[in-house]
């Protein structure tokens, strides 16, 4: 398998979003195995000085810098998509699975009579072929699709599935002039309006408490909360606590709510359903406390305490309290 990855940069008020490094990791590794060029695409205004860093994650950087994509509009995006795609006939083309790429990636592969896959959590090789994995019925069933060598083959991927690695490659920049039919704009842009943040933003968390149906009641989350606080962290929670509306939905992590990577993530009677899983297994250290010893959350923890957190918890909240009154 020979040809070009294109991979879809994508960046928000003036910073590359976390995304762009993990589908740039990702296409690295499959280009290693199908002897393919990695192709950065960054479009928008005022980006050219982005492009050296990209340029460490990729053979070739395109920079098309132009006025009229300083803000995203699908419809100016797609064109000048479609152009570079038609001219270079790429074998795959990842674009992140976020409310921007939601948005642009069904329409582009209509116009360009492409196949697609959305929200792929997983994509590999093998013997030769384009595996693909994604999780169909809300996340009770996975499926394994082949995506076939065409020009080319759109995936959406999701946030956090991949964990991005430093590279150091030392890929040639080059900078395009969009041709864009400004008649043929449907869509106006307006403002950016972003999202209400929630009392505590659990994605810049270093530290994470976080806790599932082991909690028993909601009178017992203090506990928790006391552990996190101590530690200088947040107190997060798996999808059972926001259900019964213990925790905000701000809190949750996992598919159906945010991906953390925090340096520390302890989970206090968490099971591990891989929906929990997916939205923290990138953590730097993981220490899952379940009386349960056959719990799926020891399979992704680094350290796993087989015991009722009610036992293990108050003596570790003794015991930091302990060693930060010899420290003072």
């Amino acid at each position: 398998m020979m040809g070009e990855i294109q991979v879809l940069v994508e960046h928000r008020l003036g910073e590359l979003r976390d995304i762009t490094f993990e589908m740039l990791t990702k296409a690295c590794e499959l280009s290693e195995k199908t002897s393919s060029k990695v192709v950065s695409i960054i479009l928008g205004k005022n980006v050219k000085e982005k492009a050296e860093k990209l340029s460490k994650y990729s053979d070739e950087v395109l920079v098309v810098d132009d006025d009229r994509l300083e803000y995203y509009n699908s419809d100016v995006y797609q064109m000048t998509l479609e152009k570079i795609v038609k001219e270079r006939k790429p074998w795959l083309l990842m674009i992140a699975h976020t409310s921007y790429g939601i948005e642009l990636a069904p329409s582009l592969a209509v116009s360009l009579n492409a196949p697609i896959v959305t929200d792929c959590i997983d994509l590999n090789v093998e013997d030769g072929k384009l595996m693909v994995i994604r999780q169909v019925y809300g996340g009770k069933l996975y499926a394994k699709i082949h995506v076939k060598k065409t020009d080319p083959a759109i995936l959406t991927i999701r946030q956090g599935v991949v964990q991005p690695k430093e590279l150091e490659k030392h890929g040639k920049i080059n900078v395009l002039k969009p041709s864009i039919d400004l008649e043929a704009v449907k869509k106006k842009f307006i403002e950016y309006v972003a999202p209400a943040v929630g009392e505590v933003d659990i994605t810049s968390a270093d530290v994470i408490v976080a806790i599932g149906r082991g909690i028993k009641d909601k009178s017992n989350i203090p506990l928790a909360e006391e552990l996190a606080r101590l530690l200088g962290g947040v107190l997060a929670c798996s999808r059972p606590i926001v259900d019964k509306g213990w925790l905000p939905q701000d809190r949750q992590v996992g598919s159906s709510g945010k991906t953390v990577k925090p340096k520390l993530y302890i989970a206090l009677g968490i099971s591990g359903a891989f929906q929990h899983i997916l939205g923290m297994k990138n953590s730097q250290l993981i220490i899952a406390i379940n009386k349960d010893p056959n719990a799926p959350i020891f399979n992704v923890s680094h350290y796993g305490v087989v015991e009722d957190l009610f036992k293990v918890v108050p003596t570790l909240i003794e015991k930091i309290k302990e060693l930060k009154k010899q420290a003072t």
